[in-house]
C-alpha cells in the first residue's frame, strides 16, 4: 500500500505486465536476468548470507551501480546510464 501511496503522491502510473508476454515484459525479464548475471550467481558462490539484510545490502550497492555508474547498451539508452536518462527529462521539463 505504501508503494501505491508514493506512486499517487509523484503522478507514477503503476503498470503491471501481463505474464509471459515477452512483447510487454522485455525489459523487465532482460533487468532480472542481468542481476542474476551480474549479483546473484556471482555473490552467491563467493560468500554466505545469515540474513536477508546482507543480500539486500548487496543488491543495493549493484542497484547504485547499475543506475549511476554502468553504461546499459539498450536502444532506448543508447550507451548513457539510467541516471544520464532520467536527468534529461528532468533538465526537459524544467
Amino acid at each position: 500500500m505504501r508503494f501505491d501511496m508514493i506512486c499517487e503522491a509523484n503522478g507514477i502510473e503503476h503498470r503491471r505486465t501481463k505474464v509471459r508476454s515477452p512483447k510487454t515484459n522485455g525489459f523487465v525479464k532482460r533487468f532480472n536476468g542481468t542481476g542474476l548475471d551480474e549479483v546473484f550467481r556471482v555473490k552467491m558462490r563467493e560468500r554466505f548470507y545469515d540474513s536477508v539484510e546482507a543480500l539486500q545490502a548487496d543488491l543495493d550497492a549493484w542497484l547504485v551501480f547499475c543506475n549511476t555508474e554502468r553504461p546499459h547498451l539498450g536502444y532506448r539508452n543508447m550507451g548513457r546510464r539510467p541516471i544520464e536518462t532520467v536527468m534529461s527529462f528532468v533538465s526537459q521539463e524544467g
